[in-house]
C-alpha cells in the first residue's frame, strides 16, 4: 500500500497518481511520487516514440527529477546535526518518563519525532511554540522537514543493497471532504514522502482504523498490530498522521545457540528469574567506571549498533537513569574502545504500548490537546482540529542471530465540537540494564529501552 498521491486539497492536482509541478510548486512533488513508502529505487517511467508535446513533458520532468535529486545538498549540515542532537534529546526525555513506571521499557523516538513533526508542520502560534520546546525541535519549520526528511533519507537508504533492513515510512489519512491546505500537503509529499489518503471517518470509524492497522502492519512486517485500539477514532476525526519503522540486523558476531542455557537474572527488587542467556566471547568496543560498563554490539555492516550501560550494582538502575542525560550518553559511547569481552546477555521479546498524551504534556505540550485553545491552522486554515490521542506501540526481539524490532506512532486529529583494564573483560547483564538501538553514521537513537525482567514476551498495557 503506498499513500503517495494527495485527495481532497486546496487546489490539488487532478492527477492523484503523478505530481507533475505547477507554477509556484516545488520541484520535490515531481520526485517524491516515485517512491514508495518502502523507499525502492525510483521507477523510471517507460516510453517509446512519445510525441513532441509529452516527450517536451517527459523531459522537462525528468529534469526537475535531476534538480530535486540533488535537493539535500542544499541543506545545511549543521541544521541537520542539530536536528539528530534534539531528537536524540527528545529520545532521553521520553526515555524517563517511560520509565518512570516499574517494568521494562521499549519505544522507538525516531517514529515518535517523525509523527510529531508532520503534526508540527500545521500547528500555529502558541501550539507551535509549545510543540517546538516539548520535541527538542531547532531552528524554524523551513529548516526542520528538510532536515527530517534528509535523516529520513539516510535511514532508508539510497536503494542499495545493506546487510540489514531498516524501513521509516509516514502516511497521512483524511477525512473524506474534509478541505485540507494545499501547502501543507506539499510539504508532507515533498519532505515526508506522504501524500494524503482519503477515509471516512464520519460514517465508517471502524473500517479506516482496520486500514489504517493494516498499513502499520505491512510495513512492520506483521510485528505491529492492532496500533489502533477501538473507539479512538470516532465521527469527529479528520486525519490521522502515522508513522512506521521496521528493522532486522544480524550481529556482526552472533552468539552461538548451543552456548545459550538457564540463568539467574536479578531483579531490582531482589527477586531472581531464570532466563535463557546467550554467552559469546569477542572483541567489543566497551567501556567502564567504577559506576557501569558500556558495551556496543554492532550489526553486520556496522552501520548499526546496540549500545547497552549495565550498572555495576544490581539495583543501580535507578540511580543512573536518575542523572540519565544526552551529555551523559555521548561522553561514555565517545570512550568505547575495542577489548576483548566475555559477554553475557539474556534473550527477550516483548511489546510495549503507549497513549502520549500524558507524557508530552508533563514536556509542555498541553494546548494541542484543547479544543477551542489548539491552533492547527497551518493543517486546513482553521483553528478547528486537535490531538485527540497519540498512540505508540514498538517491538523488539533480541536473540542469538541479531534484533528485530518495530515501532509505530498514530495521531489522531479531531474536530473541535466547539578504570582498571585487563586482556578480558566480563560483561554479565544478569541485572538490569539500559539498551539503545543507534545510527552511527547520524548518531540518530532508533529506538531505546531498558529491561529489568527479561521475558521471552512481555505485553505492557
Amino acid at each position: 500500500m503506498n499513500p503517495n498521491f494527495a485527495l481532497g486539497s486546496r487546489n490539488s492536482s487532478k492527477d492523484a497518481g503523478l505530481f507533475l509541478p505547477k507554477k509556484g510548486s516545488t520541484v520535490g512533488n515531481a520526485t517524491l511520487s516515485l517512491f514508495s513508502s518502502k523507499n525502492s529505487r525510483p521507477r523510471s517511467p517507460r516510453f517509446s516514440r512519445p510525441n513532441a508535446k509529452v516527450g517536451m513533458n517527459i523531459y522537462m520532468f525528468l529534469a526537475c527529477l535531476f534538480i530535486a535529486s540533488n535537493s539535500f545538498a542544499a541543506i545545511d549540515d549543521a541544521a541537520i546535526q542539530k536536528t539528530v542532537e534534539g531528537n536524540n534529546s527528545f529520545a532521553v526525555a521520553m526515555y524517563r518518563r517511560a520509565a518512570a513506571k516499574d517494568g521494562n521499557q521499549f519505544l522507538s523516538p525516531v517514529s515518535i519525532s517523525f509523527a510529531l513533526a508532520m503534526t508540527y508542520a500545521g500547528a500555529r502560534g502558541g501550539t507551535e511554540r509549545e510543540m517546538k520546546q516539548a520535541l527538542h525541535f531547532h531552528g524554524e519549520q523551513k529548516e526542520l522537514h528538510p532536515a527530517l526528511s534528509a535523516i529520513m533519507t539516510k535511514l532508508n537508504g539510497s536503494g542499495e543493497k545493506r546487510p540489514y533492513e531498516l524501513v521509516v515510512a509516514n502516511a497521512l489519512w483524511g477525512q473524506r471532504g474534509h478541505v485540507f491546505l494545499n501547502e501543507y500537503l506539499g510539504l508532507m509529499k515533498q519532505w515526508y514522502h506522504s501524500g494524503l489518503m482519503q477515509a471516512d471517518f464520519a460514517l465508517a470509524a471502524e473500517k479506516a482504523r482496520t486500514t489504517i492497522n493494516q498499513w502499520v502492519e505491512e510495513i512492520t512486517r506483521n510485528r505491529i498490530k492492532d496500533l489502533i485500539p477501538p473507539g479512538v477514532l470516532t465521527a469527529q476525526t479528520r486525519l490521522v498522521l502515522t508513522n512506521a519503522v521496521y528493522f532486522k540486523g544480524a550481529w556482526r558476531s552472533g552468539f552461538q545457540k548451543e552456548r545459550t542455557r538457564p540463568g539467574t537474572f536479578y531483579t531490582s527488587d531482589g527477586k531472581q528469574l531464570q532466563v535463557q542467556m546467550m554467552h559469546q566471547k569477542s572483541r567489543f568496543r566497551h567501556f567502564q567506571n567504577n559506576e557501569l560498563q558500556a558495551l556496543e554490539l554492532p550489526y553486520k555492516g556496522d552501520t548499526l549498533s546496540m549500545v547497552i550501560f549495565l550498572p555495576k550494582q544490581r539495583r543501580g538502575l535507578d540511580d543512573f537513569e536518575s542523572r540519565l542525560g544526552m551529555e551523559m550518553i555521548n561522553e561514555l559511547t565517545s570512550r568505547l574502545s575495542p577489548v576483548e569481552v566475555e559477554v553475557t546477555l539474556p534473550k527477550f521479546k516483548m511489546t510495549a504500548s503507549y497513549r502520549l498524551e500524558e507524557m508530552l504534556g508533563e514536556m509542555g505540550m498541553n494546548s494541542a490537546f484543547v479544543p477551542g485553545h489548539a491552533d492547527f491552522s497551518g493543517m486546513d486554515g482553521t483553528k478547528g482540529l486537535f490531538i485527540s490521542a497519540i498512540l505508540h506501540k514498538a517491538f523488539v526481539d533480541v536473540n542469538e542471530e541479531g534484533t528485530e524490532a518495530a515501532a509505530a506512532t498514530a495521531v489522531a486529529m479531531a474536530l473541535t465540537s466547539m578504570p582498571e583494564r585487563h586482556d578480558s573483560i566480563v560483561f554479565k547483564a544478569d541485572h538490569p540494564f539500559m539498551f539503545l538501538i543507534r545510527d552511527n553514521a547520524t548518531s540518530s537513537i532508533i529506538f531505546i529501552g531498558r529491561i529489568t525482567a527479561p521475558r521471552w514476551l512481555s505485553t505492557l498495557p
